[in-house]
């Protein structure tokens, strides 16, 4: 396991230092480090190979990881990129980790979270993400990465692998901020505002390196959706 992420580690470095890679919006994170102010970086399970490059600062110093083998090899690949992993996830362990991150974050620490992790569905926006933040305070901040030279992987969260020599870009949008005092309505408003965000902002990076759009997991469509659409 140890050669397989150090392996990783040094396959996502090559497609870094051989492409061409710029981030959009950089100003976002770069003003919460400046008040010294934590946030909740979220990002698509299936775009987390390169998210190690997307801010050119090292604050992103902790990610939630489930404990699993695939969790525990992506822990030790993040390693390499000085990012520490809180073990847990919506199934095990996921009122132990959420204690860990308010206390990360109460001392000011920036937290990476895959809001769709570790099963799925895809590129929904579970609840523990959205408790998360109300419980902490701390903002959620979605961001995503496209590549012009890719495959997609035919795993359940169609994980994408940037190949070398690509054009690459990191996307970062607005702050969504979960009021503390938040009802049921309001979590879950929250939270399609955070997927309906997350998604919009991959289907622009992939736009802008050529790719048509990855679409989310359509068996998963939320009974707040089909509510508001009549169906």
């Amino acid at each position: 396991m140890a050669v397989a992420c150090f392996i990783g580690a040094f396959y996502i470095r090559l497609v870094y230092w051989t492409g061409r890679w710029r981030i959009e919006r950089e100003d976002i994170p770069e003003s919460f480090r400046k008040a010294g102010k934590p946030f909740i970086l979220s990002f698509w399970h299936g775009r987390l190979l390169m998210m190690p490059y997307c801010w050119r600062r090292t604050d992103l110093t902790n990610m939630l990881i489930s404990g699993h083998r695939d969790g525990r090899l992506i822990s030790q690949t993040v390693r390499h990129f000085n990012i520490d992993s809180v073990v847990g996830s919506a199934s095990k362990g996921g009122a132990q980790a959420t204690r860990r991150l308010i206390k990360l974050m109460r001392d000011g620490a920036v937290v990476g979270i895959t809001p769709d992790g570790p099963r799925g569905p895809r590129m929904r926006v579970s609840e523990g993400t959205i408790a998360l933040a109300r419980l902490s305070g701390a903002p959620i901040v979605p961001t995503t990465y496209s590549a012009s030279r890719r495959r997609i992987m035919g795993s359940w969260d169609r994980f994408i692998l940037a190949l070398p020599f690509s054009n690459g870009v990191f996307l970062w949008g607005d702050p969504i901020e979960v009021p503390r005092d938040a009802d049921a309505a309001m979590l879950e408003a929250k939270r399609l505002e955070l997927e309906d965000a997350m998604n919009s902002l991959a289907d622009r990076a992939d736009a802008m390196m050529g790719h048509p759009g990855i679409e989310p997991d359509p068996s998963s469509l939320t009974a707040a959706r089909k509510e508001a659409s009549g169906k």
